[in-house]
């Protein structure tokens, strides 16, 4: 029987961060959890994001407006909040592909001039279900080594920059790394981690929005020193450009190759996306001393995450780790 609630830091982007999320959400409305925190990539580079980072040289508010809006409540305000702040406009103008939910988040840091507060202010207007935090305050580049850009070369290693470049990049990454190569974490991010009860790392973009937390050093060093408990989250397949040809084992081998050292208490897979890999992924955990859990996580019929589904497996977890 769970002896109390506790405490759950989410860290990603984008449709994966979302999809963890929601599912957590679901975890505190039945008391399994009592506080819930994002920590989010803010290294986009392209759409609306990217149009308000060039203009106003201001963190790129993408990936903390979905995390946001994956934490409003499941009710009429929630939902309706929900869906403003993901309202991208149509038409021909200037305005055309801006969201709604970027543009109130970068007003309110030129209002406040504070990343997390405004953050914060901008969860209460949601009436969020948890906090979401910048895993830095640092404007920052994504770059990537790359080998096989060029078919005619297939060994020769080239340089990509961008978030977008990087996810959509036709070669084979080798490596990731930030511009600046050490910017400094967001403190409140590091406090969460360090005194969370279980992490969550994952879903979603591999080398764009999982990886680049580990190569922040404030992030990497909390995530060695917690006391929390780790929980790798595997994508259902590759995804095209950016992880082609990588099965579930080599998502977790990327994963060490820049965090050596890093002690993963889970890997949470999803049944039909390791059903041929299931020895090398079984291997893998065994040799970290991780245990393995392989579930059905996924929407019926589609490569995204059930939030449901997620929700029921993590509570697996957390009852197992009770007992």
């Amino acid at each position: 029987m769970r002896q109390r609630s506790q405490s759950a830091v989410a860290l990603g982007g984008g449709h994966g961060l979302a999809a963890t999320l929601g599912a957590l959400r679901r975890l505190q409305d039945d008391l399994t959890l009592d506080s819930i925190t994002a920590v989010v990539t803010v290294a986009d580079n392209g759409g609306s994001s990217g149009r308000l980072r060039g203009e106003f040289g201001v963190l790129p508010p993408g990936d903390l407006r979905m995390a946001l809006a994956a934490l409003c409540h499941d009710d009429e305000w929630g939902r309706t909040w929900a869906d403003v702040v993901q309202h991208r406009f149509a038409g021909d103008g200037e305005m055309k592909g801006h969201v709604v939910g970027n543009l109130l988040i970068v007003s309110l840091w030129e209002i406040m001039g504070d990343h997390v507060k405004a953050l914060d202010w901008m969860g209460r207007l949601l009436g969020a279900q948890g906090r979401v935090l910048p895993m830095a305050t640092t404007p920052m580049h994504i770059t990537a080594q790359v080998r096989g850009i060029d078919p005619e070369a297939p060994e020769e290693v080239s340089t990509v920059r961008g978030q977008v470049e990087v996810a959509t990049t036709p070669g084979d990454i080798v490596s990731v790394a930030l511009e600046p190569r050490e910017p400094e974490a967001c403190a409140e991010s590091v406090a969460a981690i360090t005194a969370a009860d279980w992490v969550l790392l994952g879903p979603g973009s591999w080398f764009t929005s999982v990886i680049p937390h580990l190569m922040v050093p404030g992030l990497r060093e909390a995530l060695r020193r917690t006391d929390a408990r780790l929980v790798v989250v595997l994508n259902l397949e590759a995804q095209d450009g950016e992880t082609s040809g990588l099965g579930p084992a080599d998502h977790v081998a990327a994963l060490l190759a820049h965090a050596p050292g890093l002690t993963i208490h889970t890997l949470l897979a999803d049944a039909t996306g390791v059903a041929g890999d299931i020895d090398a992924v079984s291997e893998v955990a065994g040799r970290l001393g991780a245990r393995l859990v392989v579930d059905d996580l996924a929407v019926p019929g589609t490569a995204r995450h059930d939030p449901d589904r997620l929700a029921a497996a993590f509570a697996r977890i957390i009852d197992a780790e009770d007992r």
